[in-house]
């Protein structure tokens, strides 16, 4: 029986519409997924996973074809989820929810440019697609991941929120249940991994390619969704076996290491984001 993955994460497009500090973007070739392309990749992890969050580098809800590929992958049988920086929400929200998105991300950190009246009104757009989001049935996250960095935007905006959601919230240690089907999360801003960040040494842990990998606009699998490059290539969904990918050597490697805290690879040996896990 072929292992399961928790989700896997397709790349629809490295396009975005915002140029975010804490995000540090891709050098490779802009380029969206056709659709015939999405069909494809679909049909070859169909039987890895039950889950495809349609978000790596780019904004996805700049893919013109975003609902029919939602599409495509229900009638797969499969549930999709959507990270979005929200500001496409007015436009493109509501056929998230007629297409029966599983779940959207709203990173509501991506707001850094503009007057106070404009970030207003972007959160008022956000909570307002929350709102009705969560009434359909969608699971909604408003993410807030730059504490410590943005502190006092931070506590502005949860203030704004519990104006706008009001009731007993739930505190975790990762956020709030604000309601059924409503969350906030809370996290710290995160050193993306890069060749020439510091390295902080082999020992490390982290869930790629154990409970999911990636796979970028132009077919490059890779072991988890902040190789934004395509550092770690493990092979092109077009040209090979997908199973055979993620069955190779450096793939094997990989989990082996992993399952014992160790990095075989330096760019992991490099991922800020890794040093969240305790190990």
């Amino acid at each position: 029986m072929k292992k399961k993955y928790g989700r896997v994460y397709i790349e629809i497009t490295n396009v975005c519409n915002k140029s975010c500090s804490f995000c540090p973007g891709t050098k490779r070739a802009l380029r969206f997924v056709e659709r015939e392309e999405f069909k494809e990749i679909i049909e070859k992890i169909k039987h890895l996973t039950d889950y495809v969050y349609l978000h790596v580098m780019g904004e996805p809800l700049l893919h013109p074809d975003l609902p029919q590929l939602i599409d495509i992958a229900k009638n797969r049988g499969m549930k999709v989820a959507i990270t979005t920086n929200g500001t496409l929400l007015s436009e493109v929200g509501e056929a998230l929810i007629l297409h029966g998105v599983y779940k959207v991300n709203i990173s509501v950190h991506s707001f850094e440019d503009g007057s106070l009246e404009d970030y207003l009104s972007y959160i008022d757009g956000c909570s307002a697609f929350a709102d009705k989001a969560s009434d359909s049935g969608v699971l909604t996250t408003l993410r807030l991941w730059n504490k410590g960095v943005d502190e006092g935007r931070n506590i502005d905006t949860v203030a704004i929120l519990h104006e706008k959601f009001a009731g007993d919230w739930i505190y975790g240690p990762r956020g709030a249940r604000i309601r059924h089907k409503l969350h906030l999360e809370e996290g710290e801003r995160f050193d993306w991994p890069d060749m020439s960040a510091p390295d902080y040494g082999e020992r490390v842990f982290c869930h790629g390619l154990g409970d999911h990998f990636a796979i970028l606009s132009d077919g490059t699998v890779v072991p988890c969704c902040l190789d934004r490059e395509g550092n770690i290539p493990l092979g092109n969904i077009f040209e090979e076996d997908i199973d055979s990918i993620l069955t190779s050597e450096r793939a094997s490697e990989m989990c082996m290491g992993f399952s014992k805290k160790r990095a075989t690879e330096e760019l992991c040996r490099r991922c800020g984001y890794a040093r969240r896990f305790k190990i």
